[in-house]
């Protein structure tokens, strides 16, 4: 006889997105893209893969739609702080949270099934950030725009390199760096490229 403790309840819509999605995300970090399968998502999230073939195309669109949603609980905006080297550092946090998104994304770009669908890093940066505002460029407009930095020195590679820095670093070590040396390339690498004067 079942009692109430056993009666399951069926989840629906954005109940059972937000399920699945979370349980792709689980896989993805466990597994990486090679060993993500839909039928594995479906298990976890308590339904048939048809279900899920209803949302997604594929097994690359649900990695996708789980990254996004790991994104989107991590903004990377940084309020305006009136001070460039602490907005800096804010934002090196707040990207330092993302190291397990960004070490998805790079299984991504390394699986050959995967780049059959997305062929190059900027496609794959395009559908997973869309119309996002680029949050440091933006705080160095508002450097630029307080005279702290001199905008005729951000040049293509000076303008990235904190995030160059910092890709780099969670690739090669599949971890986010300490905060020591966050601090070190702002404050003896980049700040000396980008200061006025």
């Amino acid at each position: 006889m079942r009692t109430s403790s056993t009666v399951k309840t069926r989840r629906r819509g954005a109940d059972l997105e937000r399920a699945i999605i979370e349980v792709a995300w689980a896989e993805l970090l466990d597994r990486g893209y090679a060993g993500l399968t839909m039928e594995a998502v479906a298990a976890g999230a308590l339904t048939s893969r048809s279900v899920l073939a209803r949302r997604w195309d594929g097994k690359a669109a649900l990695a996708l739609a789980a990254i996004r949603h790991q994104l989107a609980k991590h903004p990377l905006a940084v309020p305006d702080r009136g001070n460039l080297r602490t907005e800096l550092l804010e934002y090196l946090d707040r990207v330092s949270d993302l190291a397990a998104i960004i070490g998805a994304i790079f299984s991504l770009l390394s699986n050959g099934a995967f780049s059959e669908t997305y062929a190059s890093p900027q496609e794959l940066r395009q559908a997973l950030n869309g119309d996002r505002t680029d949050s440091l460029a933006l705080i160095l407009r508002r450097a630029a725009d307080r005279h702290e930095i001199d905008p005729a020195k951000l040049s293509p590679p000076i303008e990235t390199l904190l995030n160059d820095l910092i890709r780099h670093h969670i690739l090669m070590n599949r971890s986010a760096p300490p905060k020591d040396l966050r601090a070190a390339w702002v404050d003896a690498i980049f700040l000396p490229l980008v200061r006025t004067g």
